[in-house]
């Protein structure tokens, strides 16, 4: 079942159309090519102007799209072998954030990543990819695994936030974020973020702290989510809009002040609607920084580390 957002309602009809025509009706029947084509004709032109000149607040809502690929999507797609470990060894296994070990383009590596689900069952499952302090420690287990044996590491964000709930913050949410944005900052090895969709404060910035950060074209990453800004700001989540636009949480934006280091692009109107084209072109992109990364020594990649996160944003200082 492919879900419409409010602005790509107008495509529903047509593309439902498509499948009916393509399930019921004989492929020799005259009317077959010559509907299909009248059909991939008007979805064209309403593409065209529909996705042409999204708004922040457009792409903000494209990052949390139903149908985006998740992350073990993207393990199954570009990586081989993949080998899940479970748990944080100190209180349970949290389902919202995978990590294992696979292998990327020849390379071993270790992946991480928010897993939010498709379903409603497996989205009750996966706590909508909002992870608990315990998925942050199992990621860290498993980035501490991969800093000693060598191997680089490569994280998938996905997420609205850490999970707020009582029993998360009894468990200390705010030190274990805070205690992997630490370690992170210690990694000897090749470290590289992407935010395939929604990257949403502190619970996507504790598997952030890399050598390079890529986003897909319609992904977002800011420190709150556009409803939850306006409802700070203007006591009124309706306004997310407005909100989108001042907190520039795009890659496009986030390219401009040098928090991005490069965009995936996704398909034209967004990775939902073509899953192959997003995975190789994530594959492309990923593979240039890893091999630009991978002869660089523990020192060097923990300076470069450093320095990227040091000159994020713009300061005045000014003397009495």
């Amino acid at each position: 079942m492919r879900y419409y957002l409010d602005f790509e309602k107008k495509l529903e009809p047509l593309e439902r159309r498509i499948f009916e025509i393509q399930r019921f009706y004989d492929e020799k029947d005259p009317y077959y090519a010559k509907e299909l084509a009248s059909l991939r004709k008007k979805i064209a032109k309403l593409e065209k102007e529909i996705y042409s000149e999204l708004s922040n607040w457009q792409r903000s809502q494209l990052s949390r799209h139903l149908n985006r690929p998740h992350t073990l999507d993207y393990v199954e797609s570009i990586f081989k072998d993949f080998v899940e470990l479970h748990g944080d060894r100190k209180f349970k296994d949290d389902a919202a954030l995978i990590a294992g070990f696979a292998r990327f383009e020849g390379i071993n590596v270790a992946v991480v990543g928010h897993q939010k689900g498709k379903d409603v069952r497996e989205m009750a499952h996966r706590n909508f990819g909002m992870a608990h302090p315990d998925g942050y420690r199992k990621a860290m287990r498993v980035m501490d695994m991969a800093t000693r044996w060598g191997k680089p590491i490569i994280t998938f964000i996905d997420t609205p936030g850490a999970f707020p709930g009582i029993g998360a913050e009894e468990r200390g949410q705010a030190e274990a974020i805070a205690s992997n944005i630490y370690f992170m900052f210690s990694l000897g090895v090749p470290t590289i973020s992407v935010v395939i969709g929604e990257g949403g404060s502190g619970g996507a910035l504790a598997i952030g702290i890399g050598n390079r950060l890529l986003m897909l074209e319609n992904a977002t990453y800011s420190v709150i989510s556009p409803e939850g800004c306006a409802a700070i700001l203007w006591r009124d989540g309706s306004k997310g809009h407005l909100a989108a636009d001042a907190l520039k949480p795009t890659a496009r934006d986030l390219l401009k002040l040098q928090v991005a280091d490069e965009i995936i692009h996704e398909p034209f109107g967004g990775a939902h609607r073509d899953w192959q084209e997003t995975f190789d072109n994530t594959r492309s992109v990923l593979a240039k920084h890893l091999n630009e990364l991978i002869g660089l020594d523990p020192d060097t990649l923990k300076t470069m580390r450093y320095q990227k996160f040091r000159n994020m944003g713009v300061f005045e200082e000014k003397r009495r």
